[in-house]
């Protein structure tokens, strides 16, 4: 049989006072007496009460709930962020609604109204083109927003990611210096700023080294494409350019795809092709002979995300609308970029 929930009602009579009482000791609010607010607390949490968050959002104004939306939360990257956020939204008293866009503009659009009927106090969200004015109509609405890995140009939203040009940039150079000079790109074709700004990082860098940067050795595979698909449209690829003597991948989830790709064509990781994928994943640590990769900073964006939205949570806010911060990236050097020809 299953337990009915405590309400307000129950705990004013179980505790022989008014619901008014009950609301002013459950809301901290009013002057009750010491003895009567520890008889009303004991009570509601021996019976497991729980305010309905949206009955107290509507009623104060707060309801000590952050939205953070986000492509897909089931990610490593995105999971590591958000035990982050998690922990430190805890810490100030406040709960995490988790939702993903799955890159889906009416998707995000959903999301975006259900949390504010929620009536959520604060978001951290990524970017998809397609939803600046949802966006922007939290903000204009007075509620805080921090755009995290990634951002909307030319909107003055604080926006907290890796640095996606440079740090690409300084992968290709590694790529380069580690002697390859025939650096095909495969990427998601969506469009997000930081898979652009990457992209732009690897064209720019082949350029100032006097590399060929051919729009041939570029591969755009769309979001939405099936594993085997994507995994055909990989080996085709490489079948085709037959000179490339290194691939860098924009997303862990293409570099995953790589692998098996290159695998499946009896390749060799470094001897016949070297590979380096921008994002971290298990796999690329274990998979011989390791997975040189791009690792972001997971920890450092999701804390500097939350720090900035807490800041607009408290009674006095400081105007963030400028922040715009971009946290350098860390190349881990694996096997899979070893020349040993």
């Amino acid at each position: 049989m299953i337990k009915k929930k405590i309400s307000i009602k129950d705990i004013a009579k179980l505790t022989n006072t008014s619901i008014t009482t009950v609301s002013f000791v459950l809301n901290g609010k009013g002057r009750i007496s010491k003895e009567i607010s520890e008889k009303i607390l004991a009570i509601a949490s021996e019976n497991g009460y729980e305010p309905n968050r949206m009955a107290v959002g509507l009623r104060t104004g707060s309801s000590k709930v952050i939205g953070f939306v986000v492509e897909a939360i089931g990610g490593p990257f995105f999971g590591a962020m958000a035990k982050v956020i998690e922990e430190e939204a805890e810490k100030q008293g406040y709960g995490v609604i988790y939702c993903s866009t799955n890159n889906n503009i009416q998707k995000g659009k959903d999301v975006i109204r259900m949390l504010s009927r929620q009536q959520v106090d604060g978001y951290i969200i990524t970017p998809l083109k397609g939803l600046e004015q949802e966006v922007q109509n939290l903000v204009n609405n007075d509620k805080p927003v921090v755009l995290i890995d990634g951002y909307f140009p030319g909107l003055d939203i604080p926006h907290v990611l890796v640095d996606n040009y440079n740090s690409s940039y300084t992968a290709i150079e590694f790529l380069i210096s580690s002697g390859y000079s025939n650096i095909g790109l495969i990427t998601a074709d969506i469009e997000l700023i930081q898979l652009q700004d990457r992209m732009q990082g690897y064209t720019d860098a082949l350029k100032a080294h006097g590399l060929n940067d051919d729009q041939k050795r570029i591969l755009k595979i769309p979001f939405d494409t099936d594993r085997d698909k994507a995994v055909k449209l990989i080996k085709a690829f490489i079948k085709q350019q037959k000179h490339l003597d290194a691939l860098f991948f924009t997303t862990n989830y293409l570099g995953i795809m790589g692998l098996q790709s290159i695998t499946e064509l009896g390749l060799n990781i470094p001897n016949d092709l070297a590979m380096l994928s921008f994002d971290e994943n298990e796999i690329f640590e274990f998979y011989p002979p390791g997975i040189t990769t791009v690792k972001q900073p997971a920890y450092d964006i999701a804390k500097s995300a939350i720090d900035m939205l807490l800041s607009q949570m408290g009674g006095k806010k400081y105007d963030i609308s400028k922040i715009k911060l971009q946290i350098p990236a860390e190349i881990v050097k694996r096997g899979s970029t070893s020349n040993l020809k």
